[in-house]
C-alpha cells in the first residue's frame, strides 16, 4: 500500500553547530560584514568561528529565571519583558509566528515560536541550533532575513527577526496588471545573488523555492529576503552530500543521485527564473516520482508558449543554470554576470504575454478544497474500505490519546521496515496534519494512506459535493465554501478567492457538480506535492 500525502515541508537534515547567545542580546557580538553585489566565486569565506557570537558570562537582566536552557545553553528569558506578541502570521509542525513589537523602540518584528515539547530527539534540538546559527551567521548580507535575536524559556525557543510585510513573491507578482521580462530579472538577480552570499560565505541553501522569499513591504520596487534555513548547512570540504532534501519541482538531478555540492542551489533558482518567466515548471508531472523522472531526462521545454517569444539571452541564462552536469553549470557569481541579469542589462521591459500571470497564479495557487474534499471522503469511508488502516493506526497511536505525535509515527514505519529518512518521516507528517495541530488524527491518517482511486470513486465524489453543497441546489456558493471552510479553519476571504479562482471555470460565482469533479480527478497543480511509495 502507498502512502500518499498532499503536502511537503523544509524538514531540517543538518549537523550541530555549537551556539550561543544572539547577536541583538549579548554585546560581544560580532556582525557579519555586508557582502557587496559581486565578490569573486573563488574567494573564501572567513572562518566561521569569526562571525559567531561569543558565550555570555553574565546572566541577561531579562531572564526570569537562573535555569540554562537546553537549546541555547543561556539562562532561560521571558520574551514578553522584551516583546509584545501580537497577532498570529503563520503555523507550522513545530510553531508559530507572530507579529511582535519590541517595547524598547515600538519596532514590528516576526517571532517564530517553537515549541520545546515538539523538539523530541537531540536531534531535534540539534537541527534548531543549526537553524539557529546560520540565520546569525547569514544576517546582515544582502536579499537574507535580518536576524534579531533567539530567546529561550522553559516552554518554547523564540527567534525574532525582520518583518517581511509585502507578502510571498509569486502572490505579489499575480495582483501586477503587467509583467515584464526586466521585472523578472529584477527578482531573479535577487534570488541568485542570496545563492551568491550563501556560497562566498560557505553555506549551501538545500530548499531554495518561491514560499521562502518574501517581499519587504508592498511597494512596487520592495526587494526581496530569503527567509527559512532550515535545510542549509555549512559546506565542508570534500564532502559528498547524500541526503535528498528539498522540494520536488526544485530538486538538482545530483541531489537524486545523492552525489551533490553547492551547485544545486543554481539549479533550484533556474527552476525558479524558468517558472518566473513562463508560468510553469519545466519539470512536470502528476507524483513526485514523475516530476523526479523528468528532472533526470533534463529535457527543457523552449517550443511552448510564451517561450517564442521570450528573449534568447533570458533563455541562455535559464540553459547556463539548468545544465544537468554540475561541473559545467554557471555559478551564482558568473550568472549576476550574464548580460540578462545584470541591473540595467538586456532584459526588455516589453509586457510578457498576460497568460503567463494566469498560469503563475494556478501554480501558486494551493489546492485548499481538494485537501479538505478528501478528508470528508475519508469520514464517510465504509469498515469494509478501511479494512486494515484502523488497526494500523492503533497499532501506531501507542498511548491510545486518538493521535499519532511524530515519535509514534516514526517508530510504527521503522515497525513496517520503512527506510525513510528523519527528513522524509517529518514530510510526512507535516504532510498528513491538515489542521497544523502537530499530530495526526485519524482521519487525517486515512485521508494520507488511503490509495487515490477508492477516494476518487464517483459515489464518493458525490457524498463530497454535497458536504459543501449545504442546501442541495446543484451549486456551491461562495457563502457555502466559506461555511465548509471555517469547519477546518481555513475559511479566510483570501482563501475562497483562491478557490475560486482556481476551481469555477466558467466564472458564475458558484461551482457545479462538473467543475468539482474536474479539480478532484485533474492531476495536483500543489508544487509541494509528495507521495512516497
Amino acid at each position: 500500500m502507498g502512502l500518499c500525502f498532499s503536502k511537503a515541508c523544509c524538514c531540517p537534515n543538518y549537523k550541530d553547530v555549537p551556539i550561543s547567545s544572539s547577536p541583538s542580546a549579548s554585546p560581544e557580538y560580532h556582525p557579519v560584514p555586508i557582502l557587496s553585489q559581486k565578490y569573486p566565486e573563488e574567494s573564501p569565506p572567513a572562518p566561521i568561528s569569526s562571525y559567531m557570537p561569543m558565550p555570555r558570562t553574565s546572566t541577561s537582566s531579562s531572564s526570569s529565571t537562573n535555569q540554562f536552557g537546553q537549546i541555547l545553553g543561556k539562562p532561560y528569558t521571558d520574551i514578553k519583558t522584551i516583546y509584545d506578541l501580537d497577532k498570529e502570521l503563520g503555523r507550522g509542525q513545530f510553531g508559530i509566528t507572530y507579529l511582535c513589537t519590541e517595547k524598547a523602540t515600538g519596532l514590528k518584528y516576526a517571532c517564530k515560536s517553537i515549541s520545546r515539547r515538539k523538539l523530541v530527539t537531540q536531534k531535534d534540538i540539534e537541527d534548531v541550533r543549526r537553524e539557529v546559527t546560520i540565520l546569525q551567521y547569514l544576517s546582515g548580507q544582502p536579499n537574507i532575513v535580518e536576524f534579531k535575536g533567539a530567546y529561550e524559556d522553559k516552554n518554547n525557543l523564540h527567534l525574532v527577526m525582520e518583518l517581511c510585510s509585502g507578502g510571498e513573491l509569486f502572490d505579489r507578482i499575480t495582483v501586477k496588471g503587467n509583467y515584464s521580462e526586466k521585472e523578472a530579472a529584477r527578482i531573479g538577480r535577487q534570488i541568485v545573488n542570496v545563492v551568491h552570499a550563501c556560497h562566498f560565505m560557505g553555506v549551501m541553501h538545500r530548499d531554495l523555492k518561491p514560499e521562502n522569499f518574501l517581499m519587504v513591504s508592498k511597494d512596487d520596487d520592495s526587494p526581496l529576503k530569503a527567509t527559512d534555513f532550515g535545510l542549509s548547512v555549512f559546506i565542508e570540504e570534500g564532502k559528498i552530500y547524500k541526503d535528498i532534501v528539498g522540494s520536488a519541482y526544485y530538486v538538482a538531478p545530483e541531489v537524486l543521485k545523492r552525489n551533490y555540492g553547492k551547485e544545486i542551489d543554481v539549479w533550484s533558482a533556474g527552476v525558479i527564473l524558468y517558472i518566473l518567466l513562463s508560468g510553469f515548471p519545466p519539470f512536470w508531472a502528476e507524483t513526485e516520482k514523475g516530476i523526479f523522472e523528468e528532472i533526470v531526462k533534463g529535457k527543457l521545454d523552449f517550443e511552448s508558449s510564451p517561450w517564442p517569444s521570450i528573449s534568447s539571452s533570458a533563455k541562455d541564462l535559464v540553459r547556463k543554470m539548468l545544465t544537468m552536469d554540475p561541473r559545467r553549470r554557471i555559478t551564482a557569481d558568473e550568472a549576476l554576470g550574464h548580460p540578462w541579469l545584470k541591473k540595467d542589462g538586456e532584459a526588455s521591459d516589453k509586457p510578457i504575454d498576460s497568460a503567463v500571470l494566469l498560469r503563475l497564479k494556478q501554480f501558486r495557487a494551493a489546492n485548499k478544497m481538494k485537501k479538505l474534499a478528501l478528508k470528508v471522503i475519508a469520514e464517510n469511508l465504509s469498515e469494509e474500505e478501511i479494512k486494515g488502516l484502523k488497526q494500523m493506526f492503533n497499532n501506531m497511536d501507542t498511548d491510545g490519546s486518538g493521535t499519532i505525535t511524530y515519535e509514534e509515527l516514526k517508530t510504527g514505519l521503522s515497525r513496517l521496515g520503512s527506510k525513510l529518512t528523519e527528513a522524509e518521516i517529518k514530510q510526512l507528517m507535516e504532510a498528513a496534519d491538515v489542521d497544523n495541530s502537530g499530530t495526526i488524527d485519524y482521519i487525517e491518517f486515512i485521508t494520507a494512506t488511503m490509495h487515490r482511486h477508492k477516494l476518487e470513486r464517483e459515489e464518493n465524489l458525490y457524498k463530497a459535493f454535497r458536504f459543501f453543497d449545504k442546501d442541495n441546489s446543484g451549486f456551491i456558493t461562495r457563502d457555502e465554501l466559506r461555511h465548509a471552510m471555517e469547519e477546518y479553519g481555513m475559511g479566510d476571504e483570501a482563501t475562497i478567492d483562491e478557490i475560486l479562482d482556481d476551481v469555477d471555470t466558467n466564472k458564475d460565482g458558484l461551482i457545479n457538480y462538473d467543475e468539482f469533479v474536474a479539480m478532484m480527478r485533474r492531476g495536483t497543480t500543489d508544487h509541494e506535492a509528495k507521495q512516497i511509495r
